[in-house]
C-alpha cells in the first residue's frame, strides 16, 4: 500500500484530552499512531486547546457541538453560531487537496451531509455510534447510499441497529497501544470492581452499583462526570454499596489503575457501537462482565476473557461475579493483542481508506466522463 495524506477530523463536542468525545478520543489517537507507523502523512483538525497528537493538529476556533449521546429519536439538528463543527468542515473542503482521503470522526449531522460535496478528496466516516436519532440515522444511510463504501463502523451489532446497512458497511473494531497496558497476573487484595465510563444514564451505573452492593465488593469508578444526578441516584438507591470516585484520568494513569480490579463490569443501557474500555480493562489482564448488548459482546470471549449476561440481567451480573476465578487474565490480554492491536486497527483502517480512494477515482472519472 502507497504512503497517503490523511486528514482525520476530531470529535467536535470538546478538545482532546478533556475527556468529553469519550471512545472517540482513544481511537483517534490510535488512528494517528497506527496509520503514521504505516507510513503515512496524518494530520488532525481538532477544537482548539486539544492535545497535541501526531505530527500535525489544526486547533479550530468555534463553539462546541452539544454531545449527540442524549439524543431522542425525535432530536433536531443543532449548528450553533461559530460552531467548531462547521468551522472544521469548511477547512477539510478548501484544504481537500493536499490529502488522498479525509476521514471524519466527528458523529454529526453536518460532515455525513457533505459527503458529496467534496468531490477532489473523498470524505470517509467512521460512525462512533448506533442508532440514535430519525435525523442521524437518515443521513447516515444517505451517506451511505451516495458513496456506498464511505462509511464504516466498529461492530456488527452497531450496524446491525441500521437495518438498510447491516451487511454491506466495512467493520473496524478499534485498537489501543497494548504496549502501553501493564500485565497484573492477579487482582489486588482486598479484591474490588472496577467500572470505566461516563458518568451518565446510558451507561449504566446504577446497575454496577447494584451488583456491587449485593456482592459486598467494593466498586472503583473511572471516567468523566457528566451527570451528576445519575451518580447521586445510584449511590442513592444502594447506599451499603462501597463505592468510590476516581475521577477522570489519562491513559497511563487509567491503566495503572485498572489493573488490579477483580473484574470491570459493563452494563450499558443502549447498543455501544464498540467499548474501548473493554479491551483497555482486558489488556490490563482484567476481565469483563458485560450485558450481552452492543459491541462488548463481540470483544468479550463468553468463559474465557469474561462473561456475558442477558441485558437488563443483574442477578446475572452478580452470579458472574461469583466466577471470576474461573478466567485466565493472561488470555485476557492475548485477546487484545491477537485482535485489538494499534497495528491490527491500522491495517483493517488502510485497507478500508485504499477502497474509498479508489471508488471514489472511478466515480469522478465516470461522472466527469
Amino acid at each position: 500500500m502507497s504512503p497517503k495524506r490523511i486528514l482525520i477530523i476530531s470529535t467536535p463536542v470538546g478538545p482532546l484530552g478533556s475527556g468529553e468525545g469519550g471512545g472517540v478520543e482513544l481511537t483517534l489517537h490510535s488512528l494517528v499512531l497506527g496509520l503514521t507507523g504505516r507510513g503515512h502523512h496524518v494530520e488532525v483538525l481538532a477544537p482548539e486547546r486539544s492535545l497535541h497528537v501526531g505530527t500535525v493538529v489544526h486547533q479550530t476556533h468555534g463553539t462546541l457541538q452539544p454531545t449527540a449521546h442524549t439524543a431522542h429519536r425525535d432530536t433536531p439538528v443543532i449548528i450553533p453560531p461559530d460552531g467548531v463543527l462547521a468551522a472544521m468542515c469548511e477547512w477539510a473542503r478548501a484544504n481537500q487537496e493536499h490529502f488522498d482521503v479525509i476521514l471524519n470522526l466527528a458523529y454529526d449531522w453536518l460532515p455525513l451531509y457533505l459527503t458529496p460535496y467534496f468531490a477532489i478528496t473523498p470524505l470517509a466516516h467512521l460512525v462512533s455510534m448506533a442508532t440514535l436519532s430519525e435525523t442521524m440515522d437518515d443521513v447516515i444511510e444517505r451517506a451511505a447510499a451516495l458513496r456506498p463504501r464511505n462509511v464504516a463502523m466498529h461492530s456488527q451489532a452497531q450496524a446491525d441497529t441500521f437495518p438498510t446497512l447491516a451487511h454491506s458497511v466495512p467493520i473496524i473494531a478499534s485498537g489501543i497501544a497494548v504496549e502501553r497496558y501493564d500485565l497484573h497476573i492477579t487482582a489486588d487484595e482486598p479484591r474490588h470492581l472496577g467500572f470505566i465510563g461516563r458518568i451518565s444514564p446510558e451507561k449504566g451505573l446504577a446497575d454496577v452499583v447494584a451488583v456491587a452492593a449485593a456482592t459486598g465488593l467494593p466498586l472503583k469508578v473511572w471516567g468523566l462526570m457528566q451527570d451528576q444526578a445519575t451518580w447521586d441516584a445510584a449511590i442513592a438507591a444502594h447506599p451499603e454499596a462501597q463505592v468510590s470516585y476516581e475521577g477522570f484520568l489519562p491513559t497511563d494513569d487509567l491503566q495503572a489503575a485498572i489493573g488490579g480490579c477483580a473484574a470491570v463490569v459493563m452494563a450499558p443501557k443502549w447498543v455501544e457501537a464498540f467499548g474501548n474500555v473493554a479491551i483497555e480493562a482486558m489488556a490490563t489482564g482484567v476481565p469483563v462482565i458485560a450485558y450481552r448488548r452492543g459491541g462488548p459482546a463481540e470483544i468479550v470471549v463468553d468463559g474465557e476473557t469474561g462473561f456475558l449476561v442477558e441485558p437488563d440481567d443483574i442477578d446475572g451480573l452478580i452470579a458472574a461475579v461469583g466466577r471470576i476465578d474461573e478466567l485466565d487474565r493472561v488470555e485476557c490480554r492475548q485477546r487484545v493483542e491477537e485482535e485489538y492491536s494499534i497495528e491490527a486497527l491500522a491495517a483493517r483502517v488502510d485497507r478500508w481508506l485504499d477502497v474509498v480512494i479508489e471508488c471514489h477515482r472511478s466515480s469522478w472519472s465516470s461522472e466527469s466522463a
